[in-house]
């Protein structure tokens, strides 16, 4: 199968479990507070099947990207202007607060979905790298590079980034995406000396592919040297002679601790002969080799010698329910975090809206997990997908549920309902606003994608 259709089956599903979810936290509520519940969809547009029980029909329509519920009384326009229904079922005749209830609930349903899912995340099998939980030392600064120019120097231990105390490695990450084409400050342990820096981090054009290579920066993964597990015959290494088993202490007399150092290395050396330095059997070797300029896994030309390395030291986490419980509360309030701050920095033009990632994004990023080994990748990148969604439908936004509850508050301060046409407008305009957001975020998704990037000005 190719990975275009893993892409979109896989995103169908993991979407179609979010929304199912979260309409039915609005269902499940709604039904508690005796509202009549006329329709349950996973799916907008034409009904394609289902079926009905007591007043409700359940139901899959054409448009997957979404889903509703559908209570009497509801929908604004339902009666003639005027008129008002008797009925005590209907949505409009229950009290503010339970309409404010039923509201909030969709959104909890994805905070306690994404808590569930990472609780069993921690309990069964959690493979963490050492070097992100650890402290963030330099293995490898390129010259003339963003961080060079910054001043970091291999086997600096960076001490605060973005006036973040003590950082590893992922929140060196994520605080540098927040800060794309920004300055970030940092201090950085050197010798026992402190150093104050300051790093002006590059613009992208694609924020989703940006690393810390970016940065011309690599981590030290490791203590020991490099170990090869596969050579392609095709490539310079093996015709130099390296092996399957080999270790690597050094590239040209300098130790590296990461496979991202030595191809980092190897692109400023722009393929020129290097002198390997290899541990086989208790012998030390030395290997010359030319790098040859290949296409990378994305497609980008890069200089190789065609070996690939163990995966650096981790660790299994299992944790017990409890433990696993608050892992899981402490990642999801440390994820809805960054999720409003990215929000904010947006209104606030401090980064760019390209950072947005709406159906392809979605697509290819569940394509790559679900071909990864295991199931917990996958459990991890719903539980993401489910706070975000939750949060986003938060935003005050008439039609979304933070846009419902924002209008009951007003009209609860104001102790009487708004004008239904004036509700009417409200929610029209609030349509065709998400409607362009959706069509920029689309454009957005496909610029990213080499064949269409080119139209991307």
């Amino acid at each position: 199968m190719s990975f275009a259709l893993v892409s979109i089956v896989s995103m169908l599903i993991v979407l179609g479990i979010m929304v199912l979810v979260h309409e039915f936290g609005h269902f499940a509520v709604a039904k508690l507070c005796g509202v009549r519940v006329e329709t349950f969809s996973i799916g907008f547009g034409k009904r394609l099947f289902g079926l009905r029980r007591g007043d409700t029909d359940y139901r899959v329509s054409l448009l997957p990207l979404g889903g509703y519920v559908k209570m009497a009384g509801e929908v604004v326009g339902d009666l003639p202007t005027g008129e008002t229904s008797s009925d005590p079922s209907d949505y409009s005749n229950h009290p503010r607060w339970q309409r404010v209830l039923i509201a909030c609930a969709g959104p909890a349903a994805n905070f306690v979905l994404a808590f569930l899912l990472l609780t069993v995340v921690y309990m069964a099998h959690n493979e963490v790298p050492n070097f992100m939980n650890g402290p963030a030392i330099v293995d490898y600064v390129q010259p003339n590079s963003p961080a060079a120019k910054a001043g970091l120097e291999r086997n600096d231990q960076i001490i605060r980034y973005d006036g973040v105390q003590n950082p590893d490695w992922q929140q060196v990450f994520l605080r540098t995406i927040l800060n794309l084409n920004h300055t970030v400050s940092l201090r950085v342990d050197r010798q026992g000396q402190v150093e104050a820096l300051r790093m002006h981090l590059p613009n992208s054009d694609n924020p989703d592919g940006f690393s810390l290579q970016d940065l011309g920066i690599a981590a030290q993964e490791q203590q020991a040297p490099l170990r090869v597990t596969t050579v392609e015959s095709t490539y310079p290494g093996y015709k130099a002679g390296l092996r399957a088993g080999d270790q690597i202490a050094a590239v040209d007399g300098i130790a590296f601790h990461s496979l991202t150092s030595v191809i980092l290395y190897l692109q400023q050396q722009a393929g020129k002969s290097i002198a390997l330095t290899v541990l086989r059997k208790g012998q030390s070797l030395t290997l010359n080799v030319q790098p040859a300029l290949h296409k990378n896994a994305s497609g980008q030309p890069m200089y190789l010698i065609g070996f690939s390395a163990d995966p650096p030291p981790f660790h299994v986490e299992r944790l017990p329910l409890f433990a696993a419980m608050r892992q899981s509360a402490h990642e999801n309030i440390k994820g809805s975090t960054l999720i409003v701050e990215v929000l904010r920095r947006m209104v606030t033009l401090r980064m760019s809206v390209r950072s947005l990632s709406g159906p392809v994004g979605i697509a290819q990023e569940t394509g790559r997990i679900v071909s990864m080994p295991g199931w917990t990748p996958l459990f991890g990148e719903m539980a993401t997908i489910s706070l975000n969604l939750g949060i986003f439908n938060l935003l005050p936004i008439p039609i979304l549920d933070g846009g419902v509850i924002l209008l009951l508050l007003v009209e609860s301060l104001l102790r009487h309902d708004l004008n239904q046409q004036f509700k009417e407008r409200v929610y029209q305009t609030a349509f065709v606003f998400l409607m362009l957001i959706f069509a920029f975020v689309l454009f957005n998704d496909l610029t990213k994608i080499p064949l269409f990037a080119r139209f991307h000005p």
